[in-house]
């Protein structure tokens, strides 16, 4: 009997590094948060510009990676507290990702595609080691 709960209850191995590189964009994030002044602080001014980041090949990627993660329940969400994880929609993000690796090509400093290959090197970890997982149960 103990082998039978054994083989119902496997054990899913999570790769802490790309944990670790959300956790710090999550963090960094969150200090952004508090550097800027709140619409209703003085000072602020009511009808102020708000501040967004400036568009670049680097924010697509992070973004298309935050999104990814997401998908692989690297973050919980903040409504319910509970981490989903949709393979099929990790799978999109990163393929997306596979796309954008492919149209840009050639055109890239080096350390665009860097971030590029790097990303996607990670998000493909991930996304075998959460699939690897889900197909054990």
């Amino acid at each position: 009997m103990a082998e039978e709960e054994k083989q119902e209850n496997p054990k899913i191995i999570v790769d802490d590094d790309w944990k670790a590189q959300a956790q710090a964009e999550k963090q960094r994030l969150a200090e952004q948060a508090e550097k800027r002044p709140a619409a209703g602080d003085a000072g602020a001014g009511a009808a102020g510009p708000r501040e967004v980041p400036p568009a670049s090949f680097a924010a697509l990627v992070q973004s298309l990676v935050t999104q990814a993660l997401f998908a692989l329940g690297g973050f919980e969400d903040p409504n319910t507290k509970k981490r989903y994880v949709d393979l099929d929609l990790a799978k999109h993000h990163i393929d997306t990702l596979s796309v954008l690796e492919d149209k840009t090509r050639g055109n890239l400093s080096d350390e665009e595609k860097k971030l590029l290959d790097e990303s996607l090197y990670e998000m493909r970890m991930a996304y075998m080691q959460m699939a690897q997982g889900a197909s054990r149960f």
